[in-house]
């Protein structure tokens, strides 16, 4: 008999972001120090007039339209009017339960072939997957900041073929590098050239540390998707709001985005939109401000206390990661230095396999967030001068954790 799953489910697995958080916590709970290096979430506490709105709509419990209430559409419009210059009308974004459905109904809805660079995070390759379009990796540099060159690009796209429809997958910050692309005008220019549809995962642009929202929509509107939502910036990750912004250009695709939208989660629940119009209409400026600092400030820490003749890592740029790459010849998988050095110091990452490296590059994923963000974020005065100091203090977990994977390091 036939198996009751088709293939391409079957081949999936739990996503790893999510596995590593529930060992992680399956570990404390049995008694283990664990450092939560593997799970990347917001720290910091949701803007406390974002909540005050939520509990002013809890009552609220009809239905709204299932592209998402309109002056929420309003508002993710004229936000990324006024930060990239590109008009996305109103009827033409989507709300979402989260960032990553919007990708999903992307991926279930286009017909075509996916290119994405290597690293990239860890449910795009799977999310193709369930769409049934074939993925393609394009591998990048620690030389070139972890994101391709135009000329890398156009390499890969002539030995992929004409005549293909193809979506091209850029995030900026990344995860899992937290490096931000330079190159965006070069590769709008190639993607134009070939005719290509841009996804722009842009859930981080609001964590850059240059305090600087940089979208590839910018030179190239026509055919640049942007999906975004409150769970980085805003700190609401389990709240599960998110948007995708379609090109005017892209009728036909947008009806079928939300036509799968009413097919499946029907529409965003009530009270969570009606915040998500105060996050996108009210001054947190300031807010943001104050985040970008404490994690550039985290992130320096780790880079300046972990980076040695062992390990090669880049400093950080946006979101809230680090790459590291351990030189060694003890192991012969990243999945395997993992494992090894979660067992041996408490350290939980996860492996560069994950997100499109070959299983024998020693490169991880560290997420810089195990600390509590709201103590860090009140205790901040001026977030324009975090010493090391303050980091030790109100980041001990990241300190310590830093700390014994400096000293396993040594060793290798």
């Amino acid at each position: 008999m036939s198996s009751k799953v088709k293939k391409n489910i079957l081949k999936l697995k739990e996503s790893s972001t999510l596995a590593i958080n529930e060992k992680s916590k399956e570990l404390i709970k049995s008694g283990k120090k664990i450092y939560r290096f593997g799970f990347g979430q917001s720290p910091f506490q949701i803007p406390e007039k974002v909540v005050d709105t939520l509990k002013l709509n809890a009552h609220k419990k009809e239905y709204l339209p299932i592209q998402g209430l309109p002056e929420l559409r309003e508002k993710i419009s004229n936000h990324l009017f006024k930060n990239t210059g590109v008009r996305y009308s109103k009827e033409n974004i989507l709300i979402t339960p989260g960032s990553k459905e919007a990708m999903l109904l992307m991926h279930v809805t286009f017909n075509g072939e996916i290119l994405t660079p290597a690293p990239s995070w860890v449910s795009y390759e799977p999310q193709a997957q369930i769409g049934s379009n074939k993925v393609h990796w394009l591998e990048t540099s620690r030389e070139n900041n972890w994101f391709p060159t135009a000329i890398e690009l156009e390499k890969k796209l002539k030995k992929i073929g004409k005549n293909k429809n193809i979506i091209f997958i850029l995030n900026s910050p990344n995860n899992p590098s937290g490096a931000i692309c330079k190159n965006l005008k070069e590769l709008a220019q190639v993607a134009k050239k070939y005719k290509l549809l841009i996804l722009s995962d842009e859930i981080y642009t609001d964590l850059s540390f240059d305090n600087s929202y940089k979208s590839i929509s910018e030179f190239y509107p026509k055919a640049t998707f942007i999906s975004g939502g409150l769970s980085k910036w805003c700190g609401a990750g389990g709240w599960r709001l998110g948007f995708l912004a379609v090109p005017n250009e892209s009728k036909q695709l947008m009806n079928s985005l939300k036509s799968l939208a009413s097919e499946s989660y029907s529409t965003v629940n009530t009270p969570t939109q009606f915040a998500a119009v105060e996050a996108y209409e009210g001054d947190y400026e300031q807010y943001k401000l104050k985040v970008r600092s404490i994690l550039n400030s985290v992130g320096n820490y780790v880079y300046n206390n972990l980076k040695s003749n062992k390990v090669i890592i880049n400093p950080p740029q946006g979101a809230f990661y680090l790459m590291p790459e351990f030189k060694n010849k003890k192991f012969k998988t990243s999945s395997k230095l993992c494992e090894v050095i979660l067992n041996e110091t408490g350290v939980a990452m996860l492996p560069g396999s994950d997100f499109g490296f070959k299983p024998d590059k020693m490169l991880t994923r560290l997420s810089y967030t195990d600390f509590d963000g709201t103590q860090f974020f009140e205790n901040v005065k001026d977030y324009k001068t975090i010493s090391d100091e303050m980091v030790r203090k109100y980041a001990p977990n990241v300190v310590e954790g830093t700390t014994k994977l400096s000293n396993w390091a040594k060793n290798l």
